[in-house]
């Protein structure tokens, strides 16, 4: 009995000390969050999946079911895997020499890592948006437009493009200099026409890892609003180190941790509230909590 109500004095506190933290669920999401639809199919369904570098384990046995038109956040400290991880679902790791792979990611039923699966068929359906924006040093339109054409895209490829930038939320600030460089932008307008970009081959998924780490907090902002408006027609999976980011703009969270032996983990993973206001782990916790990472 004493045992139990120390467990709940220490959820308690925690969840108090998580509101005082500024990771409060209910004070992060914004008001202008879409309120999503009951029960969500799967995107993605990862298997008992265990990562090497060489010799090096880096992820070991994480299994989860990343719902559909859903935003899911992979947190955790530096080196827990999360990124090594999200790269799994679209084979980016596959670039990287000497890494083996074990177990499966299930992506409408089919196992993407299969003998027959080629990589870049995958990465059709999957897009991804990385840490650093890193816009083509072409035009804005050709920017938009070249992952079509490379595709064989044969529709208007002018409404392709303004399609994409609209629901980048870029159009508006670039409708009447589409020929002038991507990389004159301002550094959120970049990475929002990196996800323009991603967004034109029709994927099914979009991967960002980490977006908003090279931006002001006003294109933080953009880009977070940004990431609950696409989960309308995308399944989003997102790396971040910003617990608050997290709390604000995923419907679930995924925590991971390397401990002693260095291979990350999946501690725990549920409904972003939970995570953060109940956590089930000690160690999920004591990690939203400050009090390590």
């Amino acid at each position: 009995m004493v045992g139990n109500v120390t467990d709940e004095a220490e959820r308690t506190a925690a969840s108090a000390a998580a509101r005082a933290a500024g990771v409060s669920v209910q004070a992060g999401v914004r008001a202008t969050e879409p309120e999503p639809a009951a029960e969500p199919g799967i995107a993605v369904e990862m298997r008992n999946i265990s990562l090497w570098y060489g010799q090096k384990q880096a992820v070991g046995n994480v299994s989860l079911d990343v719902p559909r038109n859903r935003v899911t956040a992979l947190i955790g400290p530096s080196g827990c895997g999360k990124s090594t991880l999200l790269r799994c679902i679209n084979r980016m790791n596959d670039l990287i020499d000497g890494v083996r792979i074990e177990g499966e990611v299930m992506i409408d039923g089919a196992n993407i890592y299969a003998p027959n699966t080629e990589p870049s068929q995958v990465r059709r359906h999957v897009g991804m948006v990385f840490q650093k924006p890193n816009p083509f040093p072409k035009s804005i339109y050709d920017n938009v437009a070249f992952g079509a054409k490379i595709n064989g895209y044969t529709g208007n490829m002018d409404d392709l493009v303004e399609e994409s930038l609209t629901k980048a939320a870029l159009w508006d600030e670039v409708k009447h200099e589409l020929k002038k460089s991507g990389l004159a932008l301002s550094g959120g307008q970049q990475q929002r026409l990196c996800i323009a970009r991603a967004i034109a081959v029709n994927p099914e998924i979009v991967l960002m890892d980490e977006p908003c780490s090279a931006l002001d907090p006003i294109a933080t902002q953009r880009i977070e609003d940004l990431m609950l408006e696409l989960a309308n027609d995308y399944t989003i999976v997102v790396v971040t180190h910003n617990m608050q980011q997290a709390a604000r703009v995923s419907h679930k969270t995924a925590f991971m941790l390397a401990e002693d032996d260095l291979v990350g983990r999946l501690i725990e993973f549920s409904d972003t509230d939970e995570i953060f206001l109940n956590p089930q782990d000690s160690r999920t916790e004591e990690y939203i909590t400050g009090r390590f990472g």
